[in-house]
């Protein structure tokens, strides 16, 4: 589950004495060209576009440009920008309750995730999270259950986990810390390389069909469901 984050307020400029043209800035935590994600924010700012005929425009800035995969959070709230596309377990440190807005071990299917954002208290919950920090949060899009990860060498039992250093946030990386492995967060843009070139021995992304696309599969043998 990916968020948009965006501020309270923002700016309005003036087209003409009857119409105003909302510019809004975007950082997202992806590149420009990033598999499914990248496009999903595009593909928002252009209906925008479209469905205000002209007067909503969205300039998406990526990671490749700010720099600052790991701090959309922080530069929404500083007034840096409007809004951003991101994870909220990417800032469990400044605002631990935001995990449970975004995927999880053993959380709920998409459909019921979005029913329980519509429909069961979760907009409401969501909204009490991040007003403290003059912050609105809304569904990004839906990855669906993600699977166990990619590995280098074969996970026999739990002592094979033993000081595996594996790219997962969240609570799932807690989960792996407990049964000893050593779990760190890398930059979307930066897993291939980094599993590439060992610097990890495993990493956790999404699920087959986007993780096909990131191509795992040619630098990793063993693939685990969870």
């Amino acid at each position: 589950m990916t968020a948009v984050v965006a501020a309270m307020t923002f700016v309005a400029t003036s087209a003409n004495a009857a119409e105003k043209v909302y510019r809004l800035k975007l950082a997202e935590t992806w590149g420009p060209n990033f598999p499914i994600f990248g496009d999903t924010t595009k593909n928002m700012a252009k209906m925008a576009e479209e469905m205000s005929n002209g007067r909503l425009q969205i300039r998406i800035d990526s990671a490749n440009k700010h720099k600052a995969p790991f701090g959309v959070f922080d530069m929404v709230k500083s007034g840096q920008y409007d809004m951003g596309h991101s994870a909220s377990y990417y800032w469990k440190g400044k605002v631990p309750n935001t995990l449970y807005f975004t995927s999880m071990p053993f959380g709920m299917l998409p459909t019921e995730q979005y029913a329980w954002f519509y429909y069961g208290g979760g907009m409401e919950l969501m909204e009490k999270v991040y007003s403290p920090h003059n912050l609105m949060s809304f569904p990004g899009g839906n990855t669906d259950v993600q699977m166990g990860g990619w590995f280098q060498k074969e996970i026999k039992s739990v002592d094979d986990l033993q000081g595996l250093k594996m790219r997962i946030p969240g609570f799932a990386g807690e989960i792996l810390a407990e049964l000893g492995a050593k779990p760190t967060n890398i930059a979307p843009g930066e897993l291939y390389t980094s599993l590439e070139r060992r610097t990890i021995d495993a990493l956790e992304w999404v699920g087959p069909s986007l993780d096909l696309r990131m191509g795992f599969h040619k630098i990793a043998p063993y693939y685990y469901t969870g």
